[in-house]
């Protein structure tokens, strides 16, 4: 998992509430098990018609908004289903911050062990950001994990928190995996006692 420690980039704004995650990747684009790849199926039913053309009015297909880094959305952002499919169809993308006043638990959960950073921040911050946002492409946000902070292109800041756990792990790329590494180790000396207690285990 890459790291997460400073972000500078450009933020799509998508006011909508309660964005679900079949919203973010539907259902028919489950069937794999890779992580990559599902980027050009992010939001597939708002982003094209039914002949796959792309919607122009949507966000993501207007130029400034094609190198999104950021999305600032609006409440109750990954409800729904808990498809872990959802924050990797926004990393594909090359989302790695979601910004919404509030998160459903299990997307929230999953947006960390992917290495991706979802802020919560009040209502009237979010629309400050919202606002920022729609400046496009010359409207760049930066997130400092380290120092928790969101700060618009003219230099308004915001402090977020962050349980510190998780924000260990996104700043050394540590998933579930690679938590387990850092232990490798100690799981080594056990394993080598344990064949020397139990030869015949």
């Amino acid at each position: 998992m890459d790291r997460f420690t400073t972000l500078t980039g450009i933020a799509a704004p998508m006011p909508l509430v309660n964005i679900d995650t079949d919203m973010i990747i539907p259902k028919q684009f489950l069937k794999t098990i890779q992580r990559s790849g599902l980027g050009v199926n992010l939001f597939d039913e708002m982003r094209y018609d039914r002949d796959g053309n792309e919607l122009p009015d949507f966000v993501l297909n207007q130029p400034a908004y094609r190198d999104a880094r950021i999305l600032v959305a609006g409440d109750n952002f990954g409800c729904g289903s808990s498809r872990e499919h959802a924050p990797w169809a926004l990393l594909d993308f090359g989302i790695r911050c979601v910004i919404s006043t509030s998160f459903a638990d299990i997307f929230f959960n999953n947006c960390f062990k992917n290495g991706i950073l979802p802020v919560v921040l009040p209502q009237q911050a979010v629309d400050l950001l919202m606002e920022d946002a729609r400046k496009g492409a010359n409207a760049r946000m930066t997130v400092d994990l380290e120092n928790q902070t969101v700060t618009t292109s003219d230099g308004v800041s915001f402090g977020f928190e962050v349980d510190p756990f998780r924000k260990h792990c996104l700043l050394n790329g540590l998933d579930d995996i690679g938590l387990t590494m850092e232990k490798a180790p100690a799981i080594e000396s056990y394993e080598t006692r344990m064949a020397q207690a139990r030869p015949w285990v």
